[in-house]
């Protein structure tokens, strides 16, 4: 078993960027992985938004038909309850796409903890080298 005070300044040095060397390939793995997992968020978000989309349509084309036809019994001609029910179903539809959208933002997206580590490490490095 070599003393660990016995190397010499080169060999301290060349372990010290062989170890920084080892630190960038593990962020690089770091990163790898994270923006594999905010893809994946972004393909679940997309595939719940389809899901949605795909199902709520026809409900609410049925549903807006008999609100429509309800309002007509209420009193409404039947352009204003049609153009009630569809404007109602419009401010739905709008909220709906802004939820999807929200959980697709640059934010929700970013790499933090891969940020995070890289300024740690900038940080580390910049005392190896002091």
């Amino acid at each position: 078993m070599s003393l660990q005070n016995n190397r010499s300044i080169p060999e301290l040095i060349s372990d010290a960027f062989g170890q920084l060397a080892k630190l960038v390939g593990n962020e690089f793995d770091l990163a790898k992985a994270e923006i594999s997992d905010k893809a994946a968020q972004v393909g679940r978000a997309m595939g719940l938004i389809g899901a949605g989309a795909a199902i709520f349509i026809p409900a609410l084309v049925v549903i807006l038909i008999g609100i429509a036809y309800a309002l007509v019994r209420a009193g409404l001609t039947e352009p204003a309850a049609f153009l009630l029910t569809g404007v109602v179903a419009l401010v739905v539809a709008g909220v709906l796409i802004w939820i999807g959208m929200s959980r697709m933002s640059g934010d929700a997206l970013k790499p933090t903890a891969t940020l995070d580590q890289f300024n740690k490490d900038a940080v580390a490095a910049k005392e190896l080298v002091r």
